[in-house]
Formats: C-alpha cells, structure tokens, sequence
C-alpha cells in the first residue's frame, strides 16, 4: 500500500471563500475589469498552437518600461506563487532556516514547509509594525538563510519604509525577498524595484494582480541582480507563462495612461472606504489600521459574527480571527458595505 509523505498527509487545498455572492471584497482584486472587446484586441496574433515565449521578453520589456526597470532584471512568472515556490525550492537547501514574520502573507510558510525548510517565525509588534532591529538580530543569530516579506503588508495593511528594507539588506548575509505586491498603491518611492539590481541578496516580486488589475491572467515579475536572474530564469519552467497571457498584459501594460489610471481609482477607493469607516464610528470595531494598499485592516471580537452577517448580505469580506480584511471596491461596492455595517445587530 502506498504511503504519502509526512508532510502531505495534514496538507489540504487552499480554501478561498467560494459561493455566488454580489459583492466580492474578500480577494483584494481590483474593481476595474477590462472589457471582451479590448481582451480580443490584445490577444490578436496570439498562436495556440506554438509554445510561448520561454522568457516572455516583449511583456518583460513592456513592465520594464512601465516602472523604469531595465529587463535584463527581470523574471515572469505564472503569478508571484510560482514565483515564491521557485525561489523556496531552489534558493534554499533542505532544512535550512527561512524566516516569515507574523501576521504576513501565508503561502510564504505553506511553500517553505512544503519544501521542507526549517520556517522560523518572528512576531511583529503589539501595533503590528515591524522591528527591523530585532529581524536583523534573529537572522544573524539563528543563521537564518533567507527573509521573506509582503511590503506593505498583506494582510495589516501597513508599509515598512524603504531606507529600513535597505538596512536589512545590509545587515544580513540572508537573502531578502521583499514582496511588494501592493506597493503601487503607496507609491514608488518606497520601492526597491529600481535598484533591486544593486543588491546581491535582493528579491523584489511584484505582480499584475492588484492594482493593474489583471487577477484572472496569473502573473507576476521577480527583479533581482545578474546572478539571482540567471538562476530564477534556469530554475522556472521553460514555458512557465502561457501565451494568451504574454499578449493580453503587454497590450495592457503598455498603456501607461490607463495603468495610473487604475491605480489612481483604487487608491481613492480606500481613502473613501478607510474615511467613511472611520467617520462612523462603529463601536463594534476596535481598531482600524490605517491603510496604504487596496484594502482596510480591522481588529474586532466580533469578527466572526461580522463577516456572516455580511455573507447573508451577499457581502464577502476576508475573516481572520480576530480581525476582518476589506477589500475597497467601487463606489457602489462600498456603499452597500457600509449600508450593512450600518445595520449590524448590536
């Protein structure tokens, strides 16, 4: 009889909320959808019956553009999963020590533990910022082989300013892997894209899930030095971005008008939603963090009750724990929000 593996036997599918509800605030997508029309333009020339491009170099050079970052830089991937999976997989050895601090994007544990790396975790503080005093400290004394990170913060909401992520850097013989996936709602002088080049213990990812608004195409981009480039682009699979998705984003991410222009809603969108939560003041919520990605950080011992009353609203949210995550959507998705909040029994 044939026997899993250890660690597959607890292992279970990630488990995004599923049902047809009419407000959907709980994936931290972007409200923006792109019409069939503009999609069919894109992918004209597209030619199914051939494999892609293996380094997808016209997109690549298109987001290059887009963010002033030179292409010999980056790497595509399918999504920044594949990415993050790459990268535990290969830039670690087995049982080796890799770092994730806590509350922080999931799937950098579940990789790690899935490539049987030994996962260290340190707590942020009470405010949910991060020390980075005390992740230097514990990378240079658990000789930790790698850090990894969402800046900002998926889920707190928070950012960790640029001059500490370089000090970090410095600091550290580790390899760094800065996840800015929300980072273009904050803004790019907090990023390290530009001069991820520079740094031979750097990873930045990035991807076109958020706010460029591209979820369904599952893509994402790795910018790091010569060295880690070349591995990263060795160690994908040949084919890893299919080619539907190689045209449509580069039609799209060479428009640089619309791609500020969908950043620009969605950002406006959270001040709105953030301010409006705010202004009511609901005794139910204990502390809204405040906010520089797409989406509201809310601490509440009624979490749970909240986020079913909102379900039966046809509402979902994110529930995690003791906190809810709220995805802003647009001026009518937030309104109805709000309507419900309103409304909650006390």
């Amino acid at each position: 009889m044939y026997n899993l593996t250890e660690k597959l036997v607890s292992l279970t599918p990630y488990d995004p909320i599923q049902g047809d509800y009419k407000i959907r605030l709980d994936a931290n997508e972007s409200f923006i959808n792109t019409d069939a029309e503009s999609l069919l333009n894109a992918v004209k020339g597209a030619s199914l019956n051939r494999y892609p491009d293996p380094y997808a170099k016209k997109l690549i050079k298109a987001y290059g553009e887009l963010y002033g970052v030179n292409e010999e830089f980056i790497t595509a991937g399918n999504g920044s999963d594949e990415l993050i999976s790459i990268i535990t997989a290969c830039f670690l050895q087995k049982n080796e020590r890799v770092l994730c601090l806590s509350p922080d994007f999931s799937m950098y544990a579940f990789y790690s533990s899935l490539y049987e790396l030994d996962v260290r975790v340190l707590k942020k503080e009470a405010d949910l910022t991060v020390n980075i005093d005390k992740v230097i400290e514990k990378v240079n004394t658990e000789n930790i082989k790698a850090v990894i990170f969402s800046n900002p913060c998926n889920p707190t909401s928070l950012g960790l300013l640029k001059n500490e992520v370089v000090r970090l850097i410095n600091s550290v013989n580790a390899l760094v892997i800065a996840d800015e996936a929300y980072m273009d709602f904050w803004g790019e002088e907090n990023s390290l894209m530009k001069c991820a080049a520079e740094y031979d213990n750097l990873i930045v990812l990035r991807t076109c899930s958020k706010a460029l608004g591209m979820a369904g195409l599952r893509l994402g981009f790795a910018v790091s030095g010569k060295m880690i480039t070349e591995k990263l682009r060795a160690a994908k699979s040949p084919y890893n971005v299919n080619v539907l998705t190689q045209y449509a984003a580069e039609y799209f991410i060479s428009d640089s008008k619309e791609m500020k222009r969908r950043i620009e809603a969605c950002i406006t969108a959270r001040k709105e939603l953030y301010g409006d939560l705010n202004c009511r003041n609901y005794p139910f919520f204990e502390t809204i963090y405040p906010s520089v990605t797409n989406f509201v950080f809310i601490k509440t011992s009624k979490a749970k009750e909240i986020f079913e009353y909102l379900l039966s609203n046809s509402i979902a949210v994110r529930y995690m724990g003791d906190y809810l995550r709220i995805t802003a959507g647009n001026e009518t998705e937030n309104t109805a929000l709000l309507t419900a909040l309103d409304c909650f029994p006390q």
